[in-house]
């Protein structure tokens, strides 16, 4: 600004220089933004987009809404009330074209599936192929979603199926137990008692699934792709600076958000996150964060459709768009 050295301008340029700064504070685009779960390490790429101030940087005001037991965001992302929601797998958006609901696919986060199933030590469940026959505690969910994959897959039967109470303790009650979990969760909670798990990740046995997807409305995709656009972006930085710069803003935002949230399962869920590459593996590698394929989509939509859930004429394409992601954001050159 002109005459800025000068001491005698000092004031009035300070209140020019603070006017700009308040018209673009206040030209924030708002956006509401659900996650799939209360505040957790798998959230912290978000959270880290707010606490270093990187959503401002791309002109967006986030209202983050975390999820819960009983919140249901993919209603309300499809009723308007929120612009934007964390989509848990491959599924959801599939399932919003099976139903004709207009929502689709920006960015899948997690380029692998967090979806684990946990054995005991010296069982000799070391394998997927090993776990063949075995009775498994799986919920209704698993059984309509990654439980088809594995019938597929590695020959497993219904008649494997046992109740899963949510809770460890049956396994820890039986050293020949099998259960479902997730790579950040439950193997934390078993080690806690001091039993080292066997865990093996879906994800690295071919199951692919996209993990931690945003989701959007096709209005939104279609009528304003500069606040899409601005929203994946900001949230690609924020997960490039939780994963490898330092977590501790968005671990304090967390914690507020989620009081039982402790320091040492945030570290635990970061650490896995980054050793298992649930994020920045893969198509992430070349693309960045939140990379996704076409191929990718359609080998996750045929082996669904092979198994029934979906029909095989299904306009599965219309489940995500490549145009916000696949542009190396965030990446260093």
């Amino acid at each position: 600004m002109p005459d800025m050295q000068r001491r005698t301008f000092i004031a009035a340029a300070a209140s020019l220089v603070a006017a700009p700064r308040l018209a673009r504070a206040a030209a924030l685009d708002s956006v509401k933004f659900g996650t799939d779960w209360k505040a957790e390490a798998e959230h912290g790429g978000y959270y880290q987009a707010i606490a270093t101030g990187i959503y401002q940087r791309h002109g967006l005001k986030v209202d983050l809404q975390p999820g819960g037991p009983q919140v249901n965001h993919s209603e309300l992302l499809a009723a308007g009330v929120l612009d934007f929601n964390v989509a848990s797998n491959s599924f959801i958006p599939l399932n919003y074209i099976h139903e004709n609901i207009p929502m689709v696919a920006v960015a899948a986060m997690f380029q692998k599936d967090p979806s684990v199933l946990i054995a005991h030590p010296g069982q000799g469940d070391t394998s997927f192929a090993a776990l063949k026959g075995k009775p498994i505690m799986i919920g209704s969910d698993t059984r309509v979603t990654s439980w088809l994959f594995l019938k597929q897959k590695f020959g497993y039967t219904d008649a494997q199926i046992r109740p899963y109470a949510f809770s460890v303790a049956p396994f820890l009650a039986d050293p020949k137990a099998i259960q479902q979990g997730y790579l950040t969760s439950e193997p934390f909670t078993i080690e806690k008692v001091g039993v080292k798990p066997v865990v093996l990740l879906l994800a690295d046995a071919g199951y692919s699934s996209y993990g931690g997807l945003i989701a959007t409305s096709q209005k939104l995709a279609h009528g304003k792709p500069d606040l899409v656009r601005r929203f994946v972006n900001a949230s690609i930085e924020g997960w490039y600076s939780f994963l490898y710069g330092d977590p501790k803003p968005a671990n304090a935002l967390i914690k507020r958000d989620n009081p039982e949230m402790t320091d040492a399962l945030l570290a635990y869920g970061r650490a896995k996150m980054k050793q298992y590459g649930i994020i920045d593996s893969g198509d992430a590698k070349k693309l960045g964060i939140g990379a996704m394929t076409v191929a990718r989509w359609h080998d996750f939509f045929a082996t669904m459709a092979k198994a029934g859930l979906y029909p095989q004429d299904m306009k599965w394409r219309e489940a995500f768009t490549l145009d916000f992601v696949d542009k190396k954001v965030g990446m260093k050159t």
